[in-house]
């Protein structure tokens, strides 16, 4: 009966950090897509893929729809969409509308604002501007430091973490940050990276290069600001 009761315990784990429902990922060659169950999908007149999702559930796949009626283009996430979106025409949450642009939507933001050195570490200053010269316009808001002591758990706490806010405000999702994240690593040597977190997937330098969907995945933390779909979250070394 312990024994029993254990294994249900470890499913019940298992069951509860699969893929989180509504919240983005990349369908056949890049394509933007939801992840959300295969017969929503179908009835909305997209196409779904297996395994593009987290730790996707047997009835959980990623979405997604080209040609969408009202554009020339496809379903993609608004903070993507280059012009303007229409509601209602693609499966998936409200942000996840048909967009009116072929063209690449990501960014046009000005260039934002680095956290001054003092409480946030030299090294963490310099990679964030590093990230924002190499990739201008796609970075909205940069983020350091937060109000908590040293060692009470997050690394922001010490200075050394930072915050890439990629979509358009918070709580809103985008598929932009994959570029960034896979440029991150592979420049990981000058950033004295630690670790990258992207989209539920986290990479660090004894994981060897690897694509992003090779990362290890990451819980559902619950919403798409801690899952990651809107912010590249780095951690670097001492400097």
């Amino acid at each position: 009966m312990q024994i029993q009761s254990l294994l249900l315990s470890v499913l019940l784990a298992a069951t509860a950090v699969r893929a989180a429902v509504n919240e983005p990922c990349y369908g056949a060659g890049g394509a933007p897509g939801v992840c959300i169950s295969t017969s929503t999908c179908s009835s909305a007149g997209g196409t779904s893929i297996v395994g593009a999702c987290p730790r996707d559930a047997d009835n959980i796949r990623c979405c997604t729809k080209p040609n969408c009626p009202a554009a020339p283009d496809n379903c993609r996430w608004t903070s993507d969409c280059a012009g303007s979106s229409v509601s209602n025409l693609c499966p998936g949450p409200a942000d996840f509308q048909c967009c009116q642009s072929s063209a690449n939507g990501y960014g046009g933001y000005a260039r934002p604002s680095i956290p001054p050195v003092g409480a946030c570490r030299q090294v963490a200053v310099n990679g964030a501007r590093r990230i924002v010269d190499a990739f201008p316009g796609r970075v909205r808001q940069v983020f350091c430091i937060r109000d908590c002591a040293c060692g009470s758990g997050s690394d922001h706490c010490c200075g050394k973490a930072t915050d890439m806010m990629c979509s358009d405000r918070g709580g809103q999702a985008t598929t932009s940050g994959r570029e960034i994240a896979e440029w991150v690593m592979n420049n990981r040597a000058a950033l004295n990276l630690k670790y990258v977190i992207w989209g539920q997937r986290i990479w660090s330098p004894s994981d060897g290069v690897r694509p992003w969907t090779s990362w290890d995945d990451m819980e559902d933390r619950g919403d798409i600001t801690q899952n990651h779909w809107q912010v590249i979250n780095l951690l670097v070394g001492d400097g």
